[in-house]
């Protein structure tokens, strides 16, 4: 029996395969001008703060941000939720969040509650995998510092009213930070339209760049504190870090390939077209989920996908441990997926699949219909084992 190709069903990881005509261009550019950006005055390293130059400004726009000096890089959306998190709240305060939020935001405000006596509430999401955005307002207290919101949730596809939320703090004076790991290069982020405070992002998933490469993209008014010190480039007679934006938040030498590989994973999605290509992906999403409600046995747990949701599905197959399904479908049905909790304890808790976790089917640009067919034949036969 001829080993099928792998059908990578796990796009909310990671983007894969990687785009060959931007893994060539990426590394094209970076041949001839790899060197260390911002730190040199000769001609090569003038051409490679050029570029990251460049790169801040096609980002500021595709964020709908006004100032190309506030788009700050980071390593991934993690980095950039931390240098929000814990350069704006102080000891003491309180913060609004949900319990869609990836761990990304859940262990730094753990760790400022255990550190700092910082308070912090996590309001619930419905049915519809959505919150409330009456829920995020009544919320919010007299020293409520933050409010944070997941755009598009990891584990059930669902994306949240962040313009309305935005407007609700907005009402109270508290600024909404936005997780856009999963919707950045899927569906608009726009901080402008939004009124939101920050934005972070990811470069690694429908963003179609490599890994270790991400940022944050920061209103006028939002100013989180330094909490990392070291080289910028410049003030370096000073030992007290820069306050100015972007190095207030970035130390060192930039990531100059991920920032590199970026900018052409954008352009290539921008030249496929965003709304096209999420709404192609969407449209197999939805046959991915009609296929397994029908199937005996499957509890499909991510609600049916509205236009604006994200290409993902996830299900169980019976009290059948979300690992042992995925196993099975690496193993004898070449599908890559993704299983257990998917970062987001507070979703399963919720649920009411901590124990087993779940099987996620998270979709990309080059998921194929053969790709949807395979994984319903193959959930339909491990269903009908068990």
């Amino acid at each position: 029996m001829t080993e099928r190709p792998l059908a990578y069903l796990d796009n909310a990881a990671t983007s894969f395969p990687k785009v060959a005509a931007v893994l060539r261009r990426m590394v094209e550019i970076y041949e001839a001008c790899g060197v260390s950006p911002g730190r040199g005055g000769y001609d090569l390293a003038m051409e490679a703060s050029e570029l990251v130059a460049a790169a801040r400004e096609k980002l500021a726009r595709f964020f709908g941000a006004p100032d190309p000096e506030r788009v700050v890089f980071a390593a991934n959306a993690s980095d950039a939720l931390n240098l929000a998190i814990q350069g704006w709240v102080r000891p003491g305060d309180h913060v609004v969040a949900t319990r869609l939020e990836h761990n990304s935001v859940l262990r730094p405000l753990h760790h400022l509650h255990e550190r700092d006596g910082v308070g912090y509430d996590l309001v619930p999401f419905g049915d519809s995998g959505r919150v409330d955005v009456a829920d995020v307002a009544a919320a919010l207290r007299p020293t409520t510092r933050l409010a944070i919101i997941c755009h598009g949730s990891s584990v059930l596809g669902t994306v949240q009213p962040v313009a309305e939320i935005a407007g609700a703090c907005a009402e109270r004076g508290v600024p909404l930070l936005v997780d856009a790991a999963q919707t950045a290069g899927q569906v608009p982020v726009d901080i402008g339209a939004w009124g939101a405070a920050a934005i972070a992002f990811t470069g690694h998933k429908a963003l179609l760049g490599p890994s270790g490469v991400g940022g944050l993209v920061l209103s006028p008014a939002f100013e989180p504190a330094s909490t990392r010190f070291g080289g910028t480039g410049i003030d370096s007679q000073s030992l007290v870090h820069t306050q100015a934006f972007p190095h207030r938040l970035e130390v060192g030498t930039l990531n100059l390939l991920g920032v590199i590989g970026l900018c052409e994973g954008l352009d290539h999605l921008e030249r496929q077209g965003v709304a096209i290509a999420h709404q192609r992906e969407v449209g197999l999403a939805r046959r991915l989920r009609d296929g397994l409600v029908q199937l005996p046995g499957v509890d499909v747990l991510s609600p049916p996908l509205a236009d604006g949701d994200l290409p993902i599905v996830t299900c169980n197959v019976g009290d059948v441990p979300s690992d042992d399904v995925g196993a099975i479908l690496d193993a004898d049905y070449s599908i890559a997926v993704r299983t257990g909790q998917h970062c987001a304890p507070m979703v399963h808790a919720s649920l009411g699949t901590s124990e087993v976790g779940a099987v996620r089917f998270s979709l990309g640009i080059a998921t194929t219909e053969e790709h949807i067919d395979r994984a319903l034949e193959a959930m339909s036969a491990i269903a009908d084992s068990c």
